[in-house]
């Protein structure tokens, strides 16, 4: 009877040069095809510039039968999923993210947190419910003080951790290539120190519970290449669903439909792969050049679209302003793409319905009511803020927010896909985070179609202003300064219009040829509406973006 094996993936994100491949190299026992710095600038400049997967496998009916009882298996399959920590490769990590159960973030614990570990714990926070941070090269600490400087650096990341999602995180203290870099290669120096430790953290972060295999196949690519008299290989991970031997699949992006002749699980024959698994997928009659990264998935389940609505929030660490029409790269997969940004709210907001996770949020979108405009986008709940910084007394929390995207190129992906908007045009040497949004698609739109656009009741608040010139009689006042001479003022009859102590009139009128207009007060013009410091006036009305006939509506 053939042993049962799970598998499970660990992205290990981390600063440049803190010893992420070296750790996946420790731990592994079996390397993939797209294995630790494959890259051919990687071995010269010693950085990972590529994902790089490799697996080890742990016996569980010998080091955790509990475990192995609760998922009904034999053996866990580690794929550790070996991510880019160099500063102009962040884009690469928020691809591989999408594919990883946990994260191992690497620290040195010479240097502690540094601008890529951060940024790195930003995408670990979106993408990841656990972390176990691995404290790495303590063999550079003198052996006399090590332990004491080993728990000062947990303190300090602790203290770093206590805002985020993984407050009180387990940390493991390894030295995995004692000796630095002249020990490049496998096999040379000192044996690694701290690893079979490791090992038993690990498994304790490892769900108890069984991976739902529901939904549609999808299968993220992240290396394709032939085999002469086979075909050609697609390797990657399922992200969703499952997939057979002589299963049919479409390659997303190309929209060429295939046949799965046969898969591999690292150089081991397997019928079916699910959830999570790490396979190579074999089919016939493709240029393995016309693909290098993408999706496979049931045909015709991923579209190809030029925009989207997201449910999106702000990310808090980073410092800039996150305007609306601003561009950023948003990233969806192992897609980036420029994108103009609108943000938006609903106009009537309050319930703690709202405050659901982003994929609820996104799965619950509808374009019916009306959405608001904002000028830039908010931290959810929080109050809005001063230029003096502090909350605005008796404003309400942020509610929900959503974005429409406007792609300059299209984008092959599912819906309800995860995305990441950052700034990569920031200088990468600045100690900044560069990540400035994350969210949910909820709906694909063409923003040409301005058909379908107009189905997206989006308004933004206009407000005119004007003052008061002088007193008809008890009840009419004449006002200038709202419109231009040549303004057709019948449009605007029976508008509301404001004094700044709080009289409310209507426009009844033009006045003469000049702009000027007429303004009923039902409950008599204020007697000092015509003094200087009093006679300003003030008309609110609200105008949908998309709406073609440019139409106003009073507030």
């Amino acid at each position: 009877m053939s042993e049962k094996i799970v598998n499970i993936n660990v992205g290990i994100l981390g600063h440049v040069d803190s010893g992420k491949t070296s750790l996946a190299r420790a731990l592994s026992t079996e390397l993939s095809t797209a294995s630790l710095d494959k890259h051919p600038q990687s071995s010269e400049r010693g950085i990972t510039l590529d994902l790089g997967f490799s697996a080890f496998t742990v016996n569980l009916r010998e080091m955790c039968p509990e475990l192995a009882e609760s998922l009904s298996c034999d053996k866990l399959q580690f794929t550790l999923v070996d991510c880019p920590g160099h500063a102009s490769l962040i884009r690469t990590i928020i691809g591989g993210a999408q594919i990883i159960d946990f994260m191992m973030l690497v620290v040195d614990v010479t240097k502690g947190i540094q601008t890529q570990t951060a940024e790195c714990l930003v995408v670990g926070e979106i993408l990841s419910e656990h972390l176990l941070v691995v404290l790495n090269k303590t063999d550079l600490l003198p052996e006399a003080t090590r332990e004491d400087k080993i728990e000062k650096m947990k303190k300090r990341l602790q203290l770093t951790f206590k805002g985020t999602k993984f407050a009180g995180c387990k940390m493991s203290a390894v030295a995995v290539r004692p000796g630095g870099a002249d020990t490049m290669q496998q096999g040379v120096g000192a044996p690694p120190h701290g690893v079979k430790e490791l090992v038993q953290d690990l498994l304790g972060l490892v769900p108890r519970q069984p991976r739902k295999v529901d939904g549609s196949f999808l299968f993220a690519v992240d290396h394709c290449f032939p085999i002469k008299g086979q075909g050609t290989v697609m390797t990657g991970t399922v992200l969703q669903g499952s997939v057979s031997v002589n299963q049919t699949v479409e390659i997303a992006s190309l929209k060429v439909e295939k046949k799965v002749k046969s898969m591999q699980m690292f150089h081991k024959p397997v019928e079916t792969a699910y959830k999570g698994d790490r396979v190579g997928i074999c089919v016939t009659q493709m240029d393995a050049k016309s693909l290098e990264r993408g999706l496979l998935a049931e045909p015709k389940s991923v579209p190809t679209i030029d925009g989207a609505i997201a449910a999106v929030e702000k990310i808090r660490f980073f410092k800039g302003e996150i305007n609306s029409k601003a561009k950023f790269h948003v990233t969806i997969g192992h897609a980036t793409v420029m994108t103009e940004v609108i943000f938006f709210s609903r106009s009537a907001e309050g319930d703690a319905a709202g405050y659901a996770p982003l994929d609820e949020r996104a799965k619950g979108f509808a374009m019916e009511g009306d959405f608001g405009y904002q000028e830039s986008l908010n931290v959810t709940g929080q109050r809005p803020k001063g230029d003096d910084g502090q909350e605005l007394e008796g404003s309400k929390p942020q509610g929900p927010q959503f974005a429409l995207l406007k792609f300059e190129n299209p984008v092959t992906c599912p819906l309800n896909s995860l995305l990441i908007g950052s700034r990569f045009d920031t200088d990468i040497h600045c100690n900044t985070c560069r990540l400035a949004f994350h969210g949910r698609l909820a709906q694909a739109v063409d923003p040409a179609d301005t058909a379908a656009m107009q189905k997206l009741k989006l308004f933004k608040i206009k407000q005119r202003e004007g003052v008061i010139e002088r007193i008809n009689d008890e009840y009419t006042a004449i006002g200038k300064g709202l419109f231009k001479k040549e303004t057709d003022i019948s449009l605007f009859n029976g508008m509301k219009v404001r004094t700044d102590d709080g009289a409310v009139g209507t426009i009844d009128g033009s006045f003469g040829k000049s702009g000027k207009y007429k303004i009923n007060f039902p409950d008599g013009v204020p007697e000092n509406a015509a003094t200087a410091g009093h006679n300003r006036i003030s008309m609110q009305f609200k105008r949908y973006m998309f709406d073609k006939s440019k139409k106003m509506w009073q507030i």
